[in-house]
């Protein structure tokens, strides 16, 4: 691949982009800790909890993982993770596991009963079922993300000193290093996704003139992507594999599908107003969008993959969560939870009052939601 040249009266340019790149970068690695991604609590942005067997019950869930808690459904469990370590609870509350190591930025990503917690900045990574360990993995380099597959198999970003920008390896569903890409000049490594087959990496990077996101085969050696997308002046924040073989790209102004054939088509556009999260369900995309100086105005807005839009919703209250699954979305406002359909029809909510220190975060679980706090969790059912 060929590295941009600039000119001597675009360095100063080049300058101060880079000092906003690495806001942004570090803006968004926040987001990912919270999340990522969605039944996102934030601008999080893949549908992680898919409809399980296992009910939870209604009640407080207590964590002790220590301080910046980030959550996960696990097959029907809890799992937590913080700066001490992850646990999981089970349905009843009792404790399934624990595991104890140190994370100054801890995230969780999880899917189909498995999770992979890690420290964003650092190099420890825990890959997890309900009841057991599968494996420890010690990054190459500096976490920057983390996301798991179906099968369990995991794509690792990091950030390595030396004469790359980035790395992302792929490990199997029992913690092998089965695949491995080095981003040479390639800007600054973001996140990577692995398809439900395990045979295609796509990795989305970040540069002064915009997004870049290459597909790779990963029983093929190569130096270069299969397949190569440039987003001139978009700001990607997140990639995800859809069922038909495509990828859905989120950017801070408008959503894009990418094809086999690296085509890429926008299928809707919310340049003007500012996004403030984004939640992912099946075949449906649901989008908070603010209107810029206008405080709390703007609308939820519930989208199928071709971007036709199925609700609408005006809102001029705080949202600080949302998470959908399962054909609903639960939306944490600052004076309350309510749960909608996706036409923003609302579901008979339980009348179970709770207090939970600090509560900021939702995540839908199998016809309930999880309400977390600083320092533990309520389970709260549909009427």
């Amino acid at each position: 691949m060929s590295t941009s040249v600039y000119s001597e009266r675009k360095k100063k340019k080049r300058g101060v982009i880079s000092v906003v790149l690495i806001l942004v970068f570090l803006a968004i690695t926040a987001y990912i800790i919270i999340s990522i991604a969605s039944g996102s609590d934030s601008l999080g942005f893949t549908n992680l909890f898919s409809p399980q067997s296992v009910s939870l019950q209604d009640g407080e869930y207590n964590f002790n993982v220590g301080r910046n808690r980030v959550f996960a459904d696990l097959s029907g469990s809890l799992a937590a993770a913080g700066t001490l370590g992850i646990q999981v609870l089970d349905a009843s509350s009792d404790e399934a596991l624990r595991e104890s190591f140190r994370m100054e930025n801890p995230a969780i990503s999880a899917q189909n009963g498995r999770a992979v917690a890690y420290d964003i900045g650092g190099t420890d990574i825990r890959v997890f079922t309900g009841t057991e360990i599968v494996s420890s993995i010690e990054a190459n380099g500096r976490i920057v993300s983390a996301t798991i597959n179906p099968n369990g198999w995991i794509a690792v970003a990091t950030q390595v000193d030396g004469g790359y920008r980035g790395v992302v390896t792929v490990y199997n569903d029992r913690g092998r290093d089965v695949f491995r890409v080095f981003l040479v000049e390639e800007g600054h490594v973001l996140t990577a996704v692995l398809s439900s087959d395990n045979r295609t990496l796509s990795i989305l990077t970040l540069r002064e003139t915009g997004s870049v996101i290459s597909r790779w085969e990963t029983g093929r050696a190569s130096e270069a992507p299969q397949s190569y997308v440039e987003l001139p002046d978009e700001l990607v924040i997140d990639i995800s594999h859809l069922p038909n073989g495509s990828l859905l790209a989120v950017s801070t102004e408008s959503l894009h599908i990418i094809d086999r054939n690296s085509s890429s088509r926008e299928i809707f556009n919310f340049s003007g107003r500012r996004l403030g999260r984004y939640a992912k369900d099946g075949g449906h995309i649901t989008l908070h969008l603010l209107d810029y100086g206008v405080g709390n105005s703007g609308q939820l807005i519930t989208l199928r993959e071709n971007g036709s839009v199925i609700g609408e919703l005006e809102t001029n209250r705080e949202i600080l969560s949302m998470s959908a699954n399962d054909g609903y979305l639960a939306v944490l406002w600052n004076d309350g939870l309510m749960f909608y359909n996706s036409q923003f029809n609302e579901f008979p909510a339980a009348e179970n009052a709770f207090s939970i220190a600090g509560i900021n975060r939702v995540i839908a679980i199998n016809g309930a939601a999880l309400a977390a706090g600083d320092y533990s969790a309520v389970v709260l059912s549909r009427g």
